[in-house]
């Protein structure tokens, strides 16, 4: 086929109001393969076989295409997670099953940062609302974002009378932090030659031990 030939299709691929997502698609391959800093709008045109100018009818520059990567990452990040959590078996009383949940939340989190390192780097790098409208682009397929599913695996936990209800303001703060640090430390730190036995066993304590200080 000649470039004669492929030029027209690939305009038609676009013609119907897919130029936005075909490019956040692009934008988050990019993510995927060298973080945040990987994502750049010419090259995501490149990528789509269209030019630059028409990138800038749907981003008006770089940041605004990083933004929408970075909620892309997130919804994957959400979707791993509710893997996780869908594993669970659910014949166990409340306060166990809402500790398991608690549990899921956090051996997803860490099981995607590792699996997937260049979107997990990307994943928080742009958004800086976590609470914005623009949530549902960030969420899972159940409709909840990462930091949403962690909050209702501790609301579960009130409701279990496992973690009292005084303490519950903030703690979303709390357990995110260390479980974050950990993957940051993991996938770029001291701890990323870490074999994955001993990785996840780390991330299993670190998780006990969050449960026990909440």
């Amino acid at each position: 086929m000649t470039s004669a030939e492929a030029g027209p299709r690939r305009r038609e691929k676009y013609r119907h109001g897919d130029l936005r997502r075909a490019l956040v698609e692009a934008g988050t391959e990019m993510a995927r393969e060298g973080g945040p800093q990987a994502v750049v709008l010419r090259e995501a045109t490149r990528r789509v076989g269209v030019a630059p100018s028409a990138a800038y009818r749907h981003f008006e520059d770089r940041r605004a295409l990083l933004d929408a990567v970075c909620s892309a990452a997130q919804a994957a990040l959400a979707v791993a997670i509710e893997g996780e959590l869908a594993g669970l078996a659910g014949d166990g009383n409340p306060a166990e099953l809402a500790r398991a949940r608690l549990r899921g939340v956090g051996t997803g989190y860490l099981r995607f940062a590792r699996a997937e390192p260049g979107l997990f780097r990307t994943a928080f790098s742009a958004s800086d609302n976590l609470r914005s409208a623009a949530s549902r682009d960030r969420a899972g397929e159940g409709g909840l974002t990462p930091f949403q599913l962690l909050g209702a695996a501790l609301d579960e936990l009130v409701e279990a009378d496992v973690l009292p209800r005084e303490r519950r303001p903030g703690a979303e703060f709390l357990a995110w932090s260390a479980v974050h640090g950990l993957a940051m430390l993991l996938i770029d730190g001291p701890l990323r030659g870490l074999e994955h036995p001993e990785a996840r066993e780390v991330g299993q304590r670190l998780i006990d031990m969050v449960e026990r200080g909440l």
